[in-house]
């Protein structure tokens, strides 16, 4: 609670800085998300969407800062292959996981803006998860003499339980507004905070639910805004 109470102190201060009157505006685009390689070694990136408003609050003729609430999907994607002998014939199983991990985000940007249009932006970023599944689909081809059989099965597992409620990233980004009312945005967000659940073992170590693996978001974020 402390850490929402923290975010939103951020937005609210914002208006105690600014110059002039803030504008405020609707933004969404893509989200390429992956995780990082501990414990996720053979993970790919992902797609996913983000959307929500923003409020640009100018603190001078060059400096902005630009607090955000969005809805963000992250997570990643691995894939799993596994070869053997059965019957005197041979086997093959492929299984794609997706991890889908879907967030509140609070970005407060701070922004230098280079020229009337062209804009770079840095700032923190807090998460807040609302979501968190696990889906696996697995194939199997089987060749025994000269037949060639295939089955597969697929499945979704909530993992909201051993992912942690906070995340915490810091963003770099840049910006181009094409109009006063529309622009489009561009931006990686590294993530520092452990996804994974910490949990208290009974001989009072702690760990957590990937085997004390540190596995962080990263997210690169491009999309347009419209501001009113």
């Amino acid at each position: 609670m402390k850490k929402l109470f923290l975010g939103l102190g951020l937005v609210a201060g914002t208006f105690a800085f600014a110059q002039t009157s803030p504008s405020f505006g609707l933004k969404a685009g893509l989200n390429i998300s992956s995780i990082s390689d501990d414990g996720y070694e053979d993970s790919k990136s992902k797609a996913g969407f983000y959307g929500g408003v923003f409020m640009n609050a100018p603190l001078s003729e060059q400096f902005s800062i630009q607090p955000e609430v969005l809805y963000s999907q992250m997570g990643a994607k691995t894939t799993e292959s596994v070869n053997g002998n059965v019957f005197g014939g041979t086997y093959t199983s492929k299984t794609s996981n997706s991890v889908n991990l879907d967030y509140i985000t609070v970005p407060v940007m701070f922004q230098f803006h280079a020229t009337p249009n062209f804009y770079l932006e840095a700032g923190p970023e807090f998460g807040f998860l609302v979501g968190a599944k696990a889906k696996g689909d697995t194939t199997t081809t089987t060749t025994i003499g000269d037949t060639t059989t295939t089955s597969s099965e697929s499945g979704t597992l909530d993992i909201k339980d051993q992912t942690s409620k906070f995340n915490m990233g810091a963003g770099l980004g840049l910006g181009f507004n094409f109009t006063p009312n529309f622009g489009i945005n561009a931006r990686y967000v590294a993530g520092f905070t452990d996804i994974s659940k910490q949990s208290n073992g009974e001989d009072g170590t702690t760990s957590t639910s990937n085997d004390n693996n540190k596995n962080r978001n990263n997210t690169f974020q491009v999309g347009l805004s419209y501001k009113f």
